[in-house]
């Protein structure tokens, strides 16, 4: 029987085991978007995941949804990156980088002066988002021209680009969770009657294209990309995402990624499970529990329903849970107070097991 403490092999890249940090907001990036030293000991003591997937980066300037998150588009930024990749390869680690275009999510004011929220159609999201100034209403953004949709794929591509040069082993899309992606995929934010919208087949285009034109540039091996379908987060409306998610995966399927990642949200096992059939390769899956995925989340890969669980919460509280899961416990409480933005309060203070 497979458990969670087996090797995998990711297309050619040895994880250690199967147990990933999930990819988590922690808004702590220093000035202009480059980590710091702070955020090199964070990824660090994590190290010991069969795959660390980092926070959402921003592949352009435009891409920023919240305060404090890092990029990939300067030079700078790709410097402050290496060191982190180089910190978790130095404890055996393997790091992805996820790429997050916030698209709609976010507002002007977290952006450089002129710069507008973008999306695939002029459709605001309900809420509100975190700034140095307090909360603020989600604006209408900016629908993409046709132009503009490809110039942004290839925002993706640089920063693709840019993550290998930092030391990355990959990088993961980010196309769940109400972000650009996946306000392509969701019929309730795209509204275009182009190549880029319409049918299930024209809204998936983007998440195809984008995944193919990484993959071309840094190889399928380093390519994933991670989906939550029907996740109504940062109001996102996707009443019937079976077919959608069914043609993504095939097409995903046949462009050979490293992996796909499902944020799992309410009761779509089913689905989930067809996406991982018809994608054919290795399929990471964040369960859908009503607690922090835990430790009984790890049967789902003896049972054969996913190769790697992420950790989410759990992770972010017991920098070395693989050893914690391993012997049964015990583990810190994650602190919510403290999970966006600060200082190492909450960050890299949890403690770690005594070693012998």
């Amino acid at each position: 029987m497979t458990t969670a403490f087996d090797p995998i092999d990711l297309h050619g890249v040895s994880l250690a085991n199967r147990i990933a940090l999930a990819p988590m907001t922690r808004s702590r990036a220093g000035a202009g978007g480059v980590p710091t030293d702070l955020v090199v000991e964070y990824y660090a003591q994590r190290a010991s995941a069969g795959l660390v997937i980092t926070e959402g980066v921003q592949p352009s300037l435009v891409g920023q949804g919240y305060p404090d998150t890092p990029g990939l588009h300067s030079a700078e930024q790709v410097e402050g990156w290496r060191k982190v990749t180089d910190a978790v390869h130095a404890k055996g680690g393997r790091i992805f980088a996820q790429l997050m275009h916030a698209g709609r999510i976010g507002h002007p004011s977290l952006l450089p002066d002129g710069l507008i929220n973008v999306g695939p159609s002029p459709i605001a999201a309900a809420g509100q988002v975190y700034t140095h100034e307090g909360p603020k209403d989600f604006i209408t953004p900016r629908e993409l021209s046709g132009d503009e949709v490809r110039a942004t794929i290839g925002e993706f591509v640089e920063a693709a680009r840019n993550a290998i040069d930092a030391g990355f082993d990959g990088v993961e899309l980010h196309g769940a969770n109400g972000y650009l992606i996946h306000q392509f995929l969701a019929p309730g934010s795209n509204q275009r009657d182009d190549e880029w919208g319409g049918s299930p087949e024209k809204r998936i285009r983007f998440a195809v294209e984008v995944s193919r034109a990484v993959a071309a540039e840094i190889g399928a091996a380093r390519t994933a990309i991670r989906l939550a379908p029907g996740n109504e987060l940062n109001g996102i409306h996707e009443p019937d995402p079976d077919e959608a998610y069914i043609a993504l995966a095939k097409e995903l399927g046949a462009l050979n990624l490293a992996y796909v990642h499902v944020m799992e949200v309410g009761p779509i096992r089913d689905l989930v499970q067809r996406v991982r059939k018809e994608f054919g390769g290795v399929f990471i899956l964040n369960p859908s529990t009503e607690e922090p995925t835990g430790p009984d989340d790890l049967g789902l890969i003896e049972d054969g329903t996913a190769d790697i669980v992420s950790f989410g919460a759990l992770f972010l509280a017991n920098p070395d849970l693989p050893a914690r899961l391993k012997a049964g416990g015990p583990y810190n409480t994650p602190d919510k107070a403290t999970f966006f933005g600060g200082d190492a309060t909450g960050y890299t203070d949890y403690p770690a097991l005594p070693t012998a």
